[in-house]
């Protein structure tokens, strides 16, 4: 079947599913894998230490595919200025920047006049809006069900991907709560055209720096084992739920600013979880959709699965009209 969108012909890609940025996870060997099996992968720019490693990670990833990748930029989440990591990414010729978690329009200024194509991640209708008056050439919306940071407006996927995509021109990318082909027809319905997961993507073989501790703690929790932290700092964010999550809500609750929480929410924190395995010693971002992973499949077949269970879902439409 065909699976051609305004988001597969913008960023020139065989099928519209796009992996989240996944800050600490998302580097060449999982970018490539989904590339190659005809989706776009991502590398997080500012987890890493400098820009020059950044500009490794690309070269690394233009080894291992041939097809369009993106570079994510979390704007002001990791504590360093992004300005040098974007020109590495435009002197690379990255075709695709995705941006999350602050405001773009430095980096829409940055990037002006180049063929550079642009995603924005926006959690609210009025984001989406100002994502387009700025010059994105589609925006990432995504519900309260993901995982990682979200909006402070708790609205959900089912109802915040029509809102956006009657609010706004540009194609809409559905995210939040998406994980099988289920989601993927889901989000068409919605009105996006094009879905990004992140959740689904640490369980795969070729997420090769998630501890496999992580990775079966995927599996085994369900859709209820997540939770939200840093609620009060105005930066909400989903977790699985553990004894460390508990804590961070429990000093949240007393009222305790950014000060008392860092050693808490630290990137150390969160890394420890995810790649030393210790899993009461950290947190890990994850979102609602761990109720519908119970495998850890490589990314080609994860792909099939997902395109095939979907278009089963178009031919019994097809049949019913």
């Amino acid at each position: 079947m065909e699976w051609k969108t305004r988001v597969t012909e913008m960023l020139g890609i065989r099928y519209p599913i796009i992996q989240g940025g996944l800050a600490h996870l998302a580097y060449s060997e999982l970018a490539s894998a989904v590339s190659n099996a005809g989706g776009m992968g991502q590398i997080t720019a500012m987890s890493l230490d400098s820009p020059e490693l950044l500009r490794e990670e690309i070269r690394k990833t233009k080894e291992k595919t041939n097809k369009p990748f993106g570079v994510n930029f979390a704007i002001g989440q990791h504590g360093r200025p992004f300005h040098q990591y974007v020109e590495v990414a435009l002197e690379e010729n990255v075709p695709v920047i995705s941006m999350t978690g602050g405001n773009p329009a430095p980096i829409f200024g940055q990037i002006k006049g180049t063929s550079c194509k642009t995603l924005v991640l926006v959690a609210s209708r009025r984001q989406a809006m100002k994502a387009e008056q700025l010059g994105a050439g589609a925006v990432m919306v995504v519900g309260q069900e993901g995982g990682g940071h979200l909006g402070k407006e708790d609205i959900g996927t089912m109802v915040l991907i029509p809102r956006v995509a009657e609010s706004v021109s540009i194609p809409v990318i559905a995210s939040g709560g998406i994980a099988d082909g289920r989601g993927l027809m889901a989000a068409f319905a919605l009105g996006a055209e094009g879905i990004e997961m992140g959740t689904r993507f640490i369980a795969v073989k070729e997420c090769v720096h998630a501890n496999e501790q992580y990775k079966q703690k995927l599996l085994e929790s369900g859709e209820s084992d997540t939770v939200i932290i840093k609620k009060s700092l105005g930066a909400p964010g989903r977790v699985l739920h553990n004894e460390w999550a508990k804590k961070i809500i429990e000093l949240e609750k007393k009222g305790l600013g950014y000060e008392q929480l860092k050693d808490y929410i630290s990137g150390e924190a969160n890394r420890r979880f995810i790649y030393d395995g210790k899993v009461e010693e950290g947190f890990a971002w994850a979102g609602q959709a761990i109720g519908l992973i119970r495998d850890i499949p490589t990314t080609s077949e994860l792909f099939e699965r997902i395109l095939a269970e979907a278009s089963e879902i178009r031919r019994r439409w097809e049949k019913s009209n």
